[in-house]
């Protein structure tokens, strides 16, 4: 048992040097030889962990989605009962909630960098293809579920199309965070925030 406990955290050690790469070089640059430099290992050890470079790309986005998914739990357990609470309240749990997916700060920069690279990597990357999917469809249920719930709560507008407010508010994030990563400079995490809040916002009846 020690011995397994030994190779998982060592394998996690590796992803967490992979992912530093990726934030300071790209992915292209996180060879085996860069990622094992950056670990501080030999790459043998790197290989005895992982048989190659894809099933390397596997783990490390298999981890991250992961890692996003659970600080996502984390902050809808936070967010509790939201019954009671007006609409405009429950729009601005849905831009806190929201508001995890972008890169507003250090921490959530260095995971939507990885998340992007990744992403665009599958498309020539056939062993991560199945991921990056994974990666779109989350989106796509995470925020059709908080549109569906703005709109029991009374946060919606009457008449408003489900499925095309789904696209509208991925497509949304997805550029946010797109633009927010390759171009820090033309798009802050500030402005970002203030777009996404007044989509929402938008979205609500004009009467509140």
């Amino acid at each position: 048992m020690p011995k397994q406990v030994d190779r998982e955290a060592r394998r996690r050690e590796v992803v967490d040097a992979l992912f530093r790469v990726v934030v300071r070089d790209g992915l292209q640059r996180a060879s085996l030889r860069a990622v094992a430099d950056e670990a501080r290992l030999n790459i043998g050890s790197v290989r005895h962990y992982f048989a190659g470079q894809e099933e390397l790309m596997r783990f490390a986005m298999r981890s991250m989605l992961d890692r996003v998914g659970d600080r996502l739990q984390r902050r809808i357990d936070e967010l509790g009962d939201l019954d009671g609470l007006s609409a405009p309240q429950v729009r601005r749990c849905a831009v806190d909630l929201l508001s995890e997916l972008l890169p507003l700060d250090d921490s959530r920069r260095a995971e939507v960098t990885v998340l992007v690279d990744f992403s665009t990597a599958a498309r020539t990357h056939p062993g991560i293809d199945d991921l990056a999917r994974e990666t779109a469809t989350g989106t796509r249920t995470l925020v059709r579920r908080i549109l569906t719930r703005l709109g029991t709560a009374g946060g919606l507008r009457a008449g408003l199309a489900l499925d095309t407010e789904t696209e509208r508010l991925t497509s949304l994030l997805d550029g946010l965070t797109f633009t927010a990563v390759l171009r820090p400079d033309v798009l802050d995490a500030r402005t970002c925030a203030t777009v996404l809040r007044a989509h929402i916002d938008d979205l609500g009846p004009a009467a509140d």
